[in-house]
């Protein structure tokens, strides 16, 4: 077939269509309902796996985090299991610190949140996360400190009362003054500001910037020993990080006395762990959204060729006199072919344009970037094609083997 019948053909299927408007409008809503709860969901989980993934930049590159609990648990069952292992405590830390040779640096903390700073009459809602840390959080933790400095070793050996603000809780707190050398008051002692890091933001409702840092030494004279305690180790390079992790599970299981053969009685997560975790619970999802999609789709492809069918009844006459004046069977097989693709094709797109609006509600929803997700859209348009295909077939293949003088004398 030339281009000169390919567009006439094309042209009359379109011509069938507007004919019968609503008719192609409800054969086509049920793909368009098919495809929006798929490509809805997908743009909803990417733009949460997005956000999620972006947000572990917490932890800095290279940098390994131990502590008592995996990264994510899944229900009650999994702390259950993991609750009668022993705590990591501040002197394991501290013996990790002092022991690592591969480590750059070793970063020992704990936290605690519900707090409160208050800087004369100004006081910041109790939601501060203050964290006893050593002064190598600066770097594990993957922070650059705007103005001032870091507390330091002499200050951690001597529990002074210093603090590192989060930009959050300075923007509340000082915002015309300069933070540096003021004194703030949190569990009921003065704190000298000693520096202010820069902004890192935060997802979900959550805030990585409203915090306050105090030596750990500090943090134990006035919480006392938290159950909550992590070790952070940095390699100086890619290249050393799996030697650093052996070391620092090799010393960790020394110190806690792990029987050889025994499993950890301790997690490692790392930004990479936690974001297999992320991509392995969205696969999951995908794969159970894709499969009911697929069922819609597949009703949505019978729709098609019931109304298909009906279609050839109705123009029964017409394909007679199309065959009478020389129309091929390929040419009227393409016609109805094209007609199921097209509404395939104007339902996909309907429901691609509403799945990308509804999954990014989400984004509007949570205050956070939008995404625009083309590998999942561009499927969406080929499944919605293929549909059109396999369940327009049938109807176009009868059509075309009409006999034309019985078509002819059809009433």
């Amino acid at each position: 077939m030339n281009s000169i019948d390919l567009r006439e053909t094309i042209g009359m299927a379109m011509t069938a269509l507007r004919a019968n408007k609503l008719r192609a409008f409800l054969t086509l809503l049920g793909v368009a309902i098919g495809v929006f709860s798929f490509i809805g969901v997908m743009t909803a989980i990417s733009v949460l796996q997005d956000t999620i993934v972006s947000s572990f930049n917490i932890l800095g590159s290279n940098t390994m985090h131990v502590q008592k609990y995996p990264a994510m648990q899944h229900g009650p069952e999994t702390r259950m299991k993991y609750r009668n292992r022993k705590d990591v405590t501040v002197e394991q830390g501290m013996y990790i610190r002092e022991h690592s040779r591969l480590a750059q640096f070793v970063c020992v903390e704990s936290s605690q949140w519900g707090q409160q700073v208050q800087y004369r009459n100004k006081k910041t809602n109790p939601n501060v996360n203050v964290a006893g840390t050593t002064p190598e959080s600066i770097y594990t933790e993957n922070r650059i400190i705007a103005e001032g400095r870091m507390f330091n070793e002499n200050e951690l050996n001597y529990a002074r009362n210093v603090t590192v603000l989060g930009p959050g809780i300075v923007k509340f707190l000082f915002p015309s003054e300069n933070p540096i050398g003021k004194t703030v008051r949190m569990k009921g002692a003065e704190f000298t500001v000693v520096g202010v890091t820069e902004e890192k933001g935060g997802a979900f409702g959550g805030n990585a910037d409203n915090f306050a840092a105090i030596p750990l030494t500090t943090f134990m004279n006035y919480f006392g020993k938290t159950r909550w305690v992590g070790i952070q180790a940095k390699a100086a390079d890619q290249s050393q990080y799996e030697a650093m992790t052996d070391e620092v599970i090799g010393l960790l299981r020394a110190v806690r006395k792990v029987p050889p053969g025994e499993d950890n009685d301790f997690e490692i997560v790392s930004n990479e762990t936690l974001i297999s975790e992320v991509n392995n619970m969205t696969f999951m999802i995908r794969i159970g959204t894709g499969a009911v999609s697929a069922i819609a789709l597949i009703a949505a492809g019978i729709g098609i060729m019931n109304i298909m069918l009906v279609s050839v009844t109705e123009r029964t006459r017409e394909i007679g006199v199309r065959k009478a004046i020389g129309a091929t069977k390929r040419s009227i097989l393409r016609q109805f072919l094209i007609e199921a693709v097209v509404i395939c094709q104007f339902g996909g797109l309907i429901g691609i344009i509403l799945g990308l609006g509804g999954g990014n509600l989400v984004a509007v929803l949570l205050k956070i970037p939008p995404v625009l997700p083309i590998g999942w859209a561009a499927l969406g348009l080929a499944v919605t094609s293929i549909i059109g295909v396999v369940f327009g077939v049938y109807p176009a293949w009868k059509a075309a083997n009409l006999d034309p003088i019985e078509a002819l004398r059809y009433e």
